[in-house]
């Protein structure tokens, strides 16, 4: 079965269109984020639309075969507002990464524990339910307010649907009963909303004929969890990180919505067939983001020459690429980056690796959160995105961990996911362990150094951030 799969991202759309033989076309459409001030981020929703219209377009023109279905991928935590007639957008799309909502989850602050409690979740700006009550109270009152998921898949099928992995993004999903909560709703003053109906990620929940003819439309999947599905992450403790914009450390829990003490957050991971599965998930916010940064002053002239320029030793300079802040363990949205630690010797080389060191740094916290819970502590890692073809980067990530990495070996981990759920959703006997494509890694890595040296490392680097946070 030939399925286009639609990934709509932060900084661009892409289309694929993959059979059992493979992948037949690739096409990516760039799109603009609109920076109107450091807390102020917003996309405009016609240009979504249409970039992920415009690729899949192209793809399948570019494959030359019938198509059986369509399957799509959201960014997850984006929101609008937008009139559920017509589908016409009512607000600019409210960018993840937007921070105006801070007022609302300040004066939430008092309900943070119970919120926790019914999400597995924390009250941040980072998940959408601050932003969708922030664009009722200073945008709109009018229409609906949703993720673009929502809207996206409205455009396309005319249907008002959100799977559960997206959903429980949201910080209205009650995460052990995996439906809306009346009571997040509430809190959020949100209660008088409609909202989509939920939809796990094998079912096919209309067609669409903006491709041609009338294609039905499934595979419903948020970004991340979808990259999980296709690394074939299917039990308790298979972990993967995503190295994009950010890098996202996923690990699978199995079917319990499991709690943290430490920051750390618990999702639904899919519902396919009648089950739903969970995963524990830790952000690091700015990772290729970083990349472009060194780019931006001159540092780098583009990611091929990460390895190229990189020192083999930092020479004591310690860096925390936390340009849009930190989440777990710290959760604190006015941290900035910083680097610490510079002598007059100090150069491009050493300011590379440095923040390599920082982008790695972050990850084995998160892990390390995982393993001293000890819920699905990691024994392998698998990685996919743009920076795993960065051998220092993966290195220093394999030495940090102390844990051996697999490198996905397409860059379309997200796209690839979402057709593997579609899978699922056009044939009903197919087990879900043959949904994911069959996949070699592209490299590995073992740790090159002792454990004690990666714990010392850790500690000096735990230390700067907390000695940054105090300013």
């Amino acid at each position: 079965m030939a399925i286009l799969a639609l990934d709509q991202g932060t900084s661009g759309s892409k289309a694929i269109v993959v059979d059992d033989d493979g992948i037949h076309a690739i096409v990516e459409k760039p799109v603009t984020l609109n920076h109107l001030s450091p807390d102020a981020i917003e996309q405009d929703p016609e240009e979504l639309y249409s970039s992920i219209v415009d690729a899949g377009r192209e793809a399948i023109a570019q494959a030359g075969r019938p198509i059986d279905g369509v399957a799509l991928a959201n960014v997850g935590e984006t929101v609008l507002a937008w009139d559920p007639t017509t589908g016409e957008p009512l607000t600019p799309c409210i960018n993840w990464m937007d921070k105006r909502s801070q007022g609302i989850v300040d004066r939430l602050a008092d309900k943070k524990e119970r919120i926790h409690e019914l999400t597995a979740l924390v009250l941040d700006t980072y998940f959408a339910a601050p932003k969708l009550a922030w664009v009722r109270e200073n945008l709109t009152r009018e229409g609906v307010v949703t993720m673009t998921d929502a809207w996206l898949a409205f455009r396309l099928t005319g249907e008002f649907v959100s799977d559960t992995s997206t959903a429980s993004r949201s910080l209205l999903l009650d995460i052990d009963s995996v439906t809306w909560s009346d009571e997040l709703l509430e809190i959020f003053g949100l209660q008088d909303e409609p909202l989509p109906r939920l939809v796990a990620s094998d079912e096919i929940v209309g067609t669409t004929g903006v491709f041609g003819g009338e294609i039905p439309v499934g595979g419903l999947m948020v970004d991340q969890q979808a990259a999980l599905l296709a690394e074939s992450c299917l039990d308790r403790g298979d972990s993967k990180c995503t190295y994009g914009s950010g890098a996202f450390l996923f690990v699978n829990t199995g079917d319990e919505a499991h709690r943290f003490d430490t920051g750390l957050t618990t999702s639904v991971a899919w519902t396919v067939r009648g089950k739903t599965s969970y995963c524990v998930d830790g952000q690091v916010y700015t990772a290729a983001t970083a990349v472009r940064w060194m780019r931006d002053m001159g540092i780098i002239a583009d990611a091929t020459e990460l390895d190229e320029i990189a020192a083999d030793d930092s020479d004591g300079v310690i860096c925390g690429p936390s340009f849009a802040g930190l989440a777990a363990p710290w959760w604190r949205s006015d941290a900035g980056a910083f680097l610490t630690g510079m002598r007059l010797s100090t150069g491009r080389p050493e300011v590379t690796r440095a923040v390599l060191e920082g982008i790695s740094a972050q990850v084995a916290e998160l892990a390390a959160l995982i393993a001293e819970d000890g819920s699905a502590p990691i024994a392998r890692l698998k990685v996919d995105g743009g920076l795993t073809k960065s051998k220092v980067l993966m290195q220093i990530q394999s030495d940090l961990l102390q844990v051996p990495i697999d490198t996905y070996p397409s860059a379309h981990a997200t796209a690839l996911g979402v057709a593997a759920a579609m899978r699922l959703a056009l044939d009903p006997d197919m087990p879900v362990e043959d949904a994911p494509y069959s996949w070699e890694a592209e490299a590995s890595y073992e740790p090159s150094i002792p454990a004690e040296q990666a714990l010392d490392f850790r500690r000096r680097w735990r230390a700067a951030v907390e000695a940054n946070l105090e300013f």
